[in-house]
């Protein structure tokens, strides 16, 4: 069955379920312990988010976003597990009373980005990055997913004694993809074992979005953000003068050509009709001097999709212009694509989604829940789902006043997140992770 046809299956079954279950969460209002704990630790859960701004880290090198979390976690008492698939940090908090195990999870690494925001607590951090130094900022907001399960985190704890069933707390490096040649993210925390011997029934988990206003939340059952693949294409000419091209293969020309025919590849060759898709250079990297044309030029980009046929066609493509075009000018080609595992297509449980649309609708109300449309943005968060059933929701990060659909994009320099965002998130998991926990008996 194509994603297609199981997000239409998955829609009606959220609406099926939520005709079965009502609404009775959203009637009830939000649970008057997340009001409590938000009030209490609203300021905290911001000083936590503006220090990790201030000082980010790359992907695999989280090295003080780690320890600052293990130690926070051991003030509340509990005996986190660190060193995970690098700088990953678990802990599972026991409930005084059986119930279900879930699982939390927040990404904690930052990007290759110079901040220019002009906050008070921007970062002025630098690193190196594929042999150039950087600066690095947390444009994708994962300063604000660390520092919102580290309050919830402490919320549970708080009330520990009458909490059933168990809860990991899962504080993930390199959501944003290891560097080359290196493992990490989710799914080599999962490789060395986290639900080996804890099995969640359940994992949640939230994204701050520049795209969704803040108050507001955005979740969809089934599909909701693409697979992402990762490629890098080397064009191999022949080095000569500047002045004398003849005496050469030039290979910045012929990847010029190869990047233009390759956008053909979505608009003419693949039916966007049936699914959206997407391929991206990100990078170029050829030459050093101006007079001087070099031996090769390098080029990584992206690849996103959400059907399985469609992803093998783009690949199969893409390898076939990369050939053809580069031979069209005398070149030759170096292709690793994919290069590395990517992510598959972040799926939310259909059941699970309607069940929890409730709680959701209970924090900022039932008008400031919608549907978004699919997203071509990944997230390794999907493979959590491969392993228990999953659902994933978008927190609102753009300041009244301002426009979601021209406000500075997650990945910008000029990322500015609405610190209301860190309230909304912040109750919004505290009620999902109670609600779920307690089920009928809530």
């Amino acid at each position: 069955m194509n994603l297609a046809v199981r997000s239409r299956i998955s829609l009606l079954a959220c609406a099926l379920g939520l005709v079965l279950a009502g609404n009775a969460a959203a009637q009830a209002g939000q649970r008057p312990e997340v009001t409590a704990a938000a009030a209490e630790l609203r300021q905290q859960v911001t000083d936590w988010r503006r220090d990790f701004h201030l000082h980010p880290e790359l992907s695999n090198r989280e090295e003080r976003t780690a320890r600052i979390v293990a130690e926070e976690l051991r003030r509340m008492g509990l005996q986190p597990q660190t060193g995970i698939a690098h700088h990953g940090v678990v802990a599972v908090i026991k409930g005084g009373k059986p119930g279900p195990r879930i699982a939390l999870r927040a990404d904690m690494d930052a990007l290759p980005v110079a901040e220019r925001t002009g906050l008070p607590y921007a970062s002025k951090a630098t690193a190196q990055y594929r042999g150039e130094t950087v600066g690095v900022m947390h444009a994708c907001g994962h300063d604000a997913h660390t520092g919102i399960l580290l309050g919830v985190a402490r919320a549970l704890v708080a009330m520990q004694d009458t909490l059933p069933g168990e809860v990991m707390l899962i504080f993930q490096p390199a959501e944003e993809g290891p560097p080359p040649g290196e493992d990490g993210g989710a799914q080599m925390m999962l490789d060395e074992g986290i639900f080996d011997a804890f099995k969640p029934e359940a994992v949640f988990g939230l994204h701050v979005f520049s795209t969704v206003q803040a108050g507001q939340i955005a979740v969809r059952g089934g599909p909701l953000m693409a697979a992402s693949d990762r490629f890098s294409i080397k064009v191999i000419g022949r080095q000569t003068h500047g002045s004398r091209p003849w005496g050469g293969i030039d290979p910045i020309v012929a990847a010029a050509d190869l990047i233009g025919t390759a956008q053909t590849i979505v608009s003419r060759r693949t039916d966007v009709a049936k699914l959206p898709a997407v391929v991206t250079f990100g990078a170029i990297k050829g030459g050093i001097r101006y007079n001087i044309i070099p031996d090769d030029v390098e080029m990584v980009g992206t690849i996103r999709t959400f059907d399985a046929g469609m992803r093998e066609k783009i690949f199969a493509d893409l390898h076939n212009v990369s050939e053809h075009v580069a031979a069209a000018h005398g070149a030759r080609t170096e292709i690793q694509l994919p290069e590395g595992e990517g992510n598959p297509a972040t799926i939310n449980d259909p059941a699970l989604t309607a069940r929890m649309l409730p709680s959701l609708q209970a924090v900022v109300g039932a008008q400031n829940v919608f549907e978004p449309p699919l997203q071509m943005g990944s997230e390794d968060f999907s493979l959590y789902g491969q392993k228990a059933p999953a659902m994933f929701f978008f927190v609102g990060s753009t300041a009244p006043g301002l426009d979601p659909a021209t406000a500075p994009s997650n990945h910008s320099p000029e990322f500015n997140l609405d610190e209301t965002a860190l309230d909304v998130g912040f109750r919004a998991l505290l009620q999902v992770s109670l609600d779920y926990l307690h089920g009928a008996d809530g």
